[in-house]
């Protein structure tokens, strides 16, 4: 049994890597600004911010591996600020506060959104991947970039740091409406009769919690996984969600130049008028038009990393939507379970 922290243990993937690494008979502790769901055995919450080297030190305090998963996973901001206060900031600090209490492993979190070519070349991305950071999108990809440098910089120095880099998860329980939901609550919602083609790699949020445990396991010091699923075009999902949902899926493709345009005025109006989070940004555009498919073979054959079919997902995170419920996690026990005894 291994006692652990799980930085953002309360958010979507944090809750499936909190339930896995429960049911591996390991002692939890969670690092968080909002308490995990429920009273559970074996889980120790901390209320406080990655920022905070008050909260960061007693967290770490112990601990045999770091989960770091906390961060703003959103592309849009009052402050643009946070973005790099939060991600770059939160994971320069758990980073110094680990290695001041010697803590044997630290597994960042990071994104494949930084991997992305600034242009589309056909070619699958992997590990090789970093364009520096000029070439990033906009003040999200930017804060994501400097906190996985942050990490190797903390494997150069001998710390045992690995990171993992999600592409699209898929799975029930998304509070907090992340890019991948927003995205689905659109098109099922039929907020839009036009969608922009672009290439996504999806994959059921269980498997990245596995994958997650397996590169904290069995990872190299300062190398980086792909923990992803299946590359597809978004005109080739729409079919799918149509089936699934029985609603119409938009069938126009947005031309590129207008799709920035709407970027642009919906991220203006959303800074200087709306103050809420906009149906678009510049960032978001921009990372829809550098898509490409992205290849996992890394994480198979160095962590035996092994991804289920994304449809399952896909189909429970459906029903949800078409329920009104898709905000709710449900029996992540229960989930869980039953997609270990189908794996």
């Amino acid at each position: 049994m291994a006692r652990v922290l799980v930085t953002g243990g309360s958010g979507f993937i944090g809750r499936y890597l909190v339930e896995r690494l429960l049911r591996r008979g390991d002692d939890v502790r969670v690092l968080d600004l909002t308490q995990p769901d429920g009273a559970r055995d074996g889980i120790e919450f901390i209320h406080g911010s990655i920022t905070d080297r008050r909260a960061a030190d007693p967290a770490v305090d112990g601990v045999d591996c770091v989960y770091h998963l906390a961060g703003i996973a959103h592309l849009w901001r009052r402050d643009k600020a946070d973005f790099d206060r939060v991600n770059r900031g939160g994971t320069e600090t758990m980073l110094n506060a680990a290695a001041a209490a010697g803590v044997p492993h630290f597994l960042h979190c990071s994104t494949e959104s930084i991997m992305l070519p600034r242009r589309r070349d056909g070619k699958a991305v992997d590990e090789s991947a970093l364009p520096p950071i000029g070439q990033m999108a906009g003040p999200y990809t930017r804060s994501k970039h400097r906190a996985e440098s942050a990490a190797l910089n903390g494997a150069g120095k001998g710390m045992h740091v690995v990171i993992v880099n999600p592409t699209v998860p898929i799975g029930l329980g998304d509070r907090n409406m992340t890019p991948p939901a927003e995205m689905l609550k659109l098109f099922l919602s039929g907020g839009s009769p036009f969608f922009l083609d672009c290439v996504l790699n999806l994959v059921d949020v269980r498997d990245v919690a596995s994958g997650m445990i397996a590169a904290a396991e069995r990872g190299r010091a300062g190398e980086r996984y792909v923990l992803g699923g299946e590359n597809i075009a978004l005109r080739d999902l729409l079919p799918v969600l149509q089936r699934l949902s029985g609603r119409r899926m938009p069938r126009h493709v947005i031309p590129s130049s207008l799709a920035m345009v709407t970027g642009r005025v919906a991220g203006w109006l959303a800074d200087n008028v709306t103050r809420k989070p906009p149906i678009a940004t510049k960032e978001g555009v921009l990372l829809a038009l550098r898509s490409a498919p992205f290849d996992s073979g890394k994480a198979r054959r160095e962590l035996g990393y092994q991804p289920r079919p994304v449809e399952a997902a896909l189909t429970e995170v459906v029903a949800a939507f078409t329920a009104g419920r898709a905000d709710r996690h449900g029996d992540v026990r229960k989930t869980t379970k039953s997609s270990a005894e189908l794996a």
